[in-house]
């Protein structure tokens, strides 16, 4: 894993139809391995531009998924680009001569079959996380980028690189009954409606060690409940479950999940989902869940506020 520090200036211009996101990324630059002092070493700053947003026209490129209330959004990426900025700034730094595949540094591919950010915002301070997925041609996931962003000025000390024994535990603060609320809307190609059900979602270990997930779903518009069981494993901090479905579980009450397989999923025409899951603090997380057909088009996003019982 690597930690690199970044600052996001985000602002607007116009009115209505017209109004436009204009964020700039600023990266922390490695100093260079030949440096002979650190003390000697003045911090710079890269900057990325990142592409002008049209609000209003967003949601046909990008599909976005917006909570305005909660804060929460996930959208998609045509490419890694801004991600693998922040890499070869934020790791190579100085010592970045261009290379393609620079020895000691993985990149996002050229031609990733998706890049998804979930973002969630703190339910306790003026703090958010932004998650990447990013999953390669063949629709293997690449790696996992994730932002730790407060608001203001300052450094943000991160949880994420945590001493290796937690491993062990992350998944215990996950264990247990969580009832809650979720959001979901659909995408404008998917007729842009929305739905709210009462959730009730519980992890438990069973006898044989196996991880056993049941999430119900009551939809009190529609009058009717759904429920889903997964059964898996666990292995340091890394969930598989039956059926192609992996949970990588991250130090400070997070975890993000993802297909093992994309393509299998496509090959089998059937549609596949990502999410982000943020576990604040000891009795309240939040999730957000990205679900997509065969096509690679975003179905829906769906956003749970969730208490532990």
């Amino acid at each position: 894993m690597h930690k690199v520090d970044t600052r996001l200036s985000a602002g607007s211009y116009g009115e209505h139809d017209l109004i436009s996101l204009i964020q700039t990324l600023y990266i922390k630059q490695s100093s260079s391995i030949y440096s002979t002092s650190r003390d000697d070493y003045e911090d710079e700053w890269a900057e990325y531009k990142i592409k002008e947003t049209n609000m209003f026209t967003a949601d046909k490129y990008q599909q976005i998924g917006f909570f305005p209330q909660e804060k929460a959004f996930a959208l998609r990426y045509q490419t890694a680009g801004m991600l693998e900025t922040v890499l070869r700034q934020g790791v190579l730094g100085e010592d970045d001569i261009g290379e393609e595949s620079p020895k000691n540094l993985k990149l996002p591919s050229k031609l990733p079959s998706i890049v998804c950010e979930c973002c969630l915002y703190s339910l306790e301070k003026d703090l958010r996380a932004r998650a990447f997925h990013v999953m390669d041609p063949k629709g293997f996931v690449e790696m996992l980028i994730l932002f730790l962003e407060e608001k203001g000025v300052g450094i943000v000390t991160a949880p994420f690189l945590d001493d290796s024994k937690e491993d062990a535990s992350r998944i215990i603060p996950h264990l247990g009954t969580w009832k809650g609320h979720s959001v979901t809307k659909r995408s404008g190609v998917y007729g842009a409606t929305e739905s709210e059900a009462e959730t009730v979602t519980s992890l438990t270990f069973d006898e044989q060690g196996q991880l056993i997930q049941d999430q119900t779903s009551a939809y009190k518009a529609k009058g009717v409940s759904s429920n889903v069981r997964w059964t898996g494993t666990i292995s340091d901090n890394l969930v598989t479950y039956d059926g192609g479905y992996q949970i990588t579980l991250l130090p400070g009450g997070m975890y993000m999940g993802c297909p093992c397989d994309v393509g299998k999923h496509v090959a089998e025409a059937k549609s596949f989902h990502l999410e982000f899951c943020w576990r604040e603090s000891p009795t309240k997380r939040q999730r957000l869940v990205r679900t997509y057909d065969v096509d690679g088009l975003a179905v829906s996003s769906t956003y749970f506020l969730e208490t532990r019982l």
